[in-house]
């Protein structure tokens, strides 16, 4: 009698299973990468439109959680525009779900060759259900400034861990070294510390400011313009160091290069939306833009990270070869 571990010896998996498992893509292909980037592209979306739900007021458009009324799971017509509008950021958060769902359905076969990609997408996936948690307690205290910036930088968070996923999904798997001298290392993770301190002030600013939410939503209490200008030195700073990354990393003609000056570009681009908000009042979609500029920073932020190690000549040719073999 055969054993199980038999090659005569029956499978225990359904048959069904068996032919999902084997439509599953063994390594990274098309659907991966498409799925992958509709994950990241949504969780850019949903913190402009979660930014949109709070700068038009809408954040108690529905007052309970999970359902919108306590009779209702859904918005109703009395409730007007801001209850259409925080019910539709709700149910984007469905979606963005769905899309990580998708993304560790797809790496699930490649769960051991490519490890990282798997772990990366399972924190998406939880982060996705524990920021449906995380604002559901920001409904219930009446929009807390503390809980909501929590949201968005957790939002923020999960934009950069998408990020991750694309520049690994891009490289083969194996061994990295580090592609960069150390100096030049550690000038980046520093860039990257003060871009985070910049994040944090900037969401302790927002929270001081009158985009609260909801007209009885309480602010955290600090001094606005106070704050503004706390924000500004990290943020010039930040400036300031990614001009040295940039020069260094052209000068040693370093790989990390272009996107280094795709990072500048988009503090460029902050600062300068920064300023046109400071000095008209604060308008709405000045706001909201510079909400997805620090999410889109943060995100560029980690593929320069990423990329200053590359993968070892060993696991090149390796991957060069396993590509040629599947062409032949």
């Amino acid at each position: 009698m055969p054993s199980a571990s038999s090659p005569t010896a029956p499978s225990r998996v359904p048959a069904p299973l068996q032919r999902v498992t084997a439509w599953l893509p063994a390594d990274v292909d098309r659907r991966v990468r498409v799925f992958a980037w509709l994950s990241f592209v949504a969780e850019v979306l949903i913190i402009g439109t979660g930014g949109a739900v709070r700068l038009t007021g809408s954040g108690l458009g529905c007052p309970t959680w999970p359902r919108c009324t306590p009779d209702s799971l859904v918005n109703t017509p009395e409730m007007g525009i801001h209850g259409i509008i925080e019910f539709g950021n709700r149910t984007l958060t469905g979606l963005v779900g769905i899309l990580a769902l998708a993304v560790v359905v797809l790496v699930w076969r490649m769960r051991h060759e490519r490890r990282v990609l798997f772990v990366l997408s399972l924190v998406v996936l939880v982060g996705i259900v524990a920021q449906a948690v995380v604002g559901g307690i920001t409904v219930l205290t009446g929009l807390n400034p503390f809980i909501v910036g929590f949201h968005y930088v957790a939002s923020v968070s999960l934009v950069a861990v998408c990020a991750a996923f694309l520049v690994r999904m891009y490289q083969p798997a194996g061994p990295r070294s580090l592609a960069a001298p150390r100096w030049f290392a550690g000038l980046v993770h520093a860039t990257t510390a003060v871009l985070a301190l910049t994040i944090v002030f900037g969401v302790l600013t927002t929270g001081a400011g009158p985009h609260s939410g909801d007209e009885a939503s309480v602010r955290n209490g600090f001094n606005a313009e106070v704050l503004e200008h706390v924000h500004a030195w990290p943020g010039y700073a930040l400036f300031a160091l990614t001009l040295v990354v940039v020069i260094a990393a052209w000068r040693l003609r370093l790989e990390v290069r272009r996107w280094a000056t795709a990072l500048l570009a988009v503090e460029l681009v902050q600062i300068a939306v920064g300023l046109y908000q400071a000095r008209n009042g604060l308008p709405e979609i000045a706001v909201g833009t510079h909400m997805v500029l620090a999410a889109l920073a943060a995100a560029t932020m980690t593929v320069v990270v990423l990329r200053l190690k590359q993968p070892t000549a060993a696991s090149t040719q390796a991957r060069a070869r396993e590509t040629a073999s599947a062409r032949g």
